[in-house]
């Protein structure tokens, strides 16, 4: 997938734009609606339409209201995996900034059109709001694809099988009170977390259990405790997984004095390097809180019980 980070490279494109634009947060099955629409549209048109993702790093509302700014579902590293995943040929990643935030609505969308050759259409949510003081909206929308010569399409809700509509906020509301199936249902996909394994201080390599400890890209999480999990290394989920178990919590029987909450995971039956590398993981089946030990040896024996079950309901 190409991933642009300025509007004037939309002219790098070899056909008519299909745009979907939207923050994207956790790629869920009302984002997928839209940028669904934009692949098709942009597949069936013959001069050879090209579909683009427009989204926004950071999330706006860390700039706008950052006391109000959500946890994230899915990083921007993690979000452009999903797009690829599903077929996006082209992102753009827009750069929000306070001075970004400053521009008129009119402005925005004259760029994209200028920079476009030409721009066929803007595929949004309904509740799309865009520009300074979040003045645009799919009726001004409309009206500058009029003047533009762009289509204008407003995508309904997505709602899930029990009625509710689909939306970031009530997947993390799903995914911290450990509903994760819930969740999966909302996402159109299982929950994942995607982080990077950095240098620990190596002590389940002492008790026999090695941990690659995981700095993760997103910012929501599920309840603490132990879980059986599943690894896709570098990101290859078209690979068989990898089977585990995920510790996530502040590690209570050891030190930790910032009370950090960590990812630590260990992986059956493997014994390699993963030091830098990129690890997405599934949240397979909890297993129990986490707690604290009265001996290392007593928390030994029971991540040996823990491996053992996780072995078990994993066949």
């Amino acid at each position: 997938m190409n991933v642009f980070t300025s509007i004037p490279e939309l002219s790098r494109l070899a056909g008519p734009a299909y745009l979907a634009v939207g923050v994207f947060d956790g790629v869920h099955r009302g984002h997928r609606a839209v940028l669904e629409r934009a692949l098709g549209d942009a597949r069936h048109d013959p001069a050879s339409g090209q579909a683009v993702a427009v989204t926004f790093d950071p999330h706006p509302t860390r700039v706008l209201r950052p006391d109000r700014a959500p946890r994230l579902l899915t990083s921007t590293a993690h979000k452009l995996r999903e797009l690829e995943r599903m077929g996006m040929p082209h992102a753009l990643v827009i750069p929000f900034d306070d001075a970004f935030a400053r521009t008129p609505p009119a402005e925005f969308i004259a760029g994209l059109a200028r920079a476009a050759r030409p721009l066929r259409e803007i595929c949004v949510g309904y509740d799309w709001s865009f520009g300074k003081n979040r003045a645009g909206n799919l009726d001004l929308l409309a009206r500058l694809g009029g003047e533009w010569g762009f289509a204008c399409v407003g995508l309904p809700p997505v709602k899930a099988s029990d009625g509710r509509q689909v939306s970031s906020t009530v997947i993390r509301a799903a995914v911290e009170a450990g509903r994760l199936d819930e969740a999966a249902l909302l996402l159109g996909r299982e929950f994942t977390i995607l982080g990077t394994v950095r240098k620990g201080r190596q002590l389940g390599r002492t008790l026999g259990f090695p941990t690659a400890n995981l700095a993760a890209h997103n910012e929501q999480f599920p309840p603490n405790g132990v879980y059986a999990a599943d690894a896709w290394l570098d990101g290859d989920v078209s690979a068989a997984p990898r089977r585990g178990i995920l510790n996530l919590g502040v590690r209570p029987t050891v030190e930790n004095a910032a009370g950090e909450r960590l990812l630590e995971l260990h992986l059956f039956d493997f014994d390699e390097n993963l030091y830098g590398r990129e690890v997405e993981v599934a949240f397979r089946r909890f297993l129990r809180p986490e707690r604290k030990f009265e001996s290392l040896d007593a928390l030994k024996a029971q991540i040996t019980r823990d491996c053992a079950e996780a072995r078990e309901r994993q066949q």
